[in-house]
């Protein structure tokens, strides 16, 4: 549906739109005529406002409950009152100090950007999420620890401390030794290295057969190797804080979409490619409802704005998941500051 120009609404009509779409985003309740007939500023009977309020409903802006004679705003009618009537507030001095807190230029940047989103979903009572940027870690040893005849543990330590462990599927014949032997030549020959180099120099020493090792324990180098690389080109770079905050008292009789919610933020692949959506951008992106396909069917709202690293390119984007119904006022500007922020940080 083609969403109706806010300059085609009277007066009258966008006040009520205005008053339905903010009552509603405050308690989540349906709005009726003798609500909005007792703001005085309105001066409107509820006979005219209900006429009004069908008018508003017939362009698709607002919908009528089967169990409830009150309105609330469609997903259009959210869009247009995002779009063209809202008026954001500034983030609070106190907000502002909440998301700054956690953010220290010591440590790892991990740590800081989980630390914000942290406090962002608190702050919003959403899940807060962020896309870490993709780091190559450096190389500086690596190890395999047997867990039984078919299958190791293996292990990649960075040089920034990182550990990170994958299980990988032993070819036939591989002894203990020869793991010892795999990690021992893996460590000497790659530290320093990012994964993409250790690949490239294994390709080059096996090209000109100057590598020492047999064949079962050439073949578990090439495995190790491969596993974190396919891995840290898959694997989304996602951090997602605060699922708690989307189940309260307001959620009970709304249990299955927040269940589907709930659901759809573990698959973290597919909302990594919305938010890669927002990569692009330089501003901060609103997607109500079933706007994108992911949340169709919770009928979720994701705000999220990109942040910068040193050199000025976008490298990461910061937001919150949360329902249609949230003070987008409030949150846009906040998420707008905890992108603004983190840029700072990475510079």
């Amino acid at each position: 549906m083609s969403i109706t120009p806010i300059s085609e609404l009277n007066d009258r009509a966008r006040d009520v739109f205005r008053v339905v779409v903010e009552s509603y985003l405050g308690t989540g309740l349906p709005v009726g005529s003798r609500t909005i007939s007792k703001i005085a500023s309105l001066s409107l009977s509820p006979a005219s406002i209900r006429n009004v309020m069908q008018d508003l409903e017939e362009l698709g802006l607002l919908a009528a409950p089967h169990t409830s004679a009150g309105r609330m705003p469609t997903e259009t009618g959210l869009r247009l009152f995002v779009d063209g009537m809202m008026q954001a507030a500034a983030p609070s001095a106190e907000e502002r100090r909440a998301i700054e807190a956690g953010l220290v230029e010591s440590g790892p940047i991990e740590e800081a950007l989980s630390a914000a989103t942290a406090a962002l979903s608190g702050l919003s009572a959403c899940a807060g999420i962020v896309m870490v940027p993709r780091r190559e870690p450096v190389l500086r040893q690596f190890g395999f620890v047997p867990l039984n005849d078919r299958q190791a543990l293996a292990v990649l330590v960075g040089q920034d401390g990182s550990v990170e462990n994958r299980v990988l599927d032993l070819p036939p014949g591989v002894t203990p030794s020869m793991l010892n032997e795999a990690a021992n030549f893996m460590s000497a020959r790659f530290a320093g290295m990012t994964l993409r180099q250790a690949g490239d120099q294994l390709s080059r020493e096996m090209e000109t057969e100057r590598s020492l090792l047999d064949g079962a324990a050439r073949e578990l180098v090439e495995r190790g190797i491969a596993i974190w690389s396919h891995d840290a080109d898959d694997r989304p770079v996602l951090i997602v804080r605060g699922q708690a905050h989307l189940i309260d008292d307001g959620t009970a009789a709304d249990l299955e979409r927040v269940r589907q919610l709930l659901e759809q933020l573990e698959g973290k692949q597919e909302i990594s490619r919305l938010l890669e959506s927002a990569l692009a951008g330089s501003a901060t992106k609103i997607f109500i409802g079933s706007e994108n396909k992911l949340f169709s069917l919770s009928g979720s709202s994701v705000i999220a704005a990109p942040y910068r690293g040193a050199d000025g390119r976008v490298v990461g984007v910061v937001g919150v998941i949360g329902p249609t119904r949230l003070n987008y006022a409030r949150v846009i500007p906040m998420v707008d500051f905890t992108a603004q922020t983190l840029s700072r940080l990475m510079r």
